[in-house]
């Protein structure tokens, strides 16, 4: 999976369904690339479309229970890599994350 449709997911899991043209303003990505993304998600079972609730026009995307377990499979992953390597810090490199913390945010 790319970093583009890895991000889309991302997305619809922070932030719910989305119309094709939201998703590619928040990704800063032209409509016909992101429905580029988004049908390739589609193809591979991670996103869904189905009708707007108020607006008969628009469709919207949405993650399936297979692009959450993705998403939250990656998580996962980067999560334990994280922490293996804070575990492998010394004590006077943890004080400086802890410090930079700040400023990072």
């Amino acid at each position: 999976m790319s970093d583009a449709q890895f991000a889309v997911l991302a997305t619809l899991k922070m932030h719910g369904p989305h119309t094709l043209g939201e998703l590619a303003e928040r990704e800063r990505v032209s409509a016909p690339s992101m429905n580029r993304t988004v049908n390739c998600l589609e193809e591979g079972g991670y996103v869904a479309r189905r009708p707007h609730d108020t607006d008969g026009r628009q469709v919207l995307v949405g993650l399936t229970g297979s692009g959450r377990e993705t998403v939250l499979a990656d998580r996962d992953r980067r999560d334990a890599w994280l922490a293996r390597r804070l575990r492998d810090l010394t004590p006077d490199e943890r004080a400086v994350l802890r410090r930079a913390a700040p400023i990072l945010q």
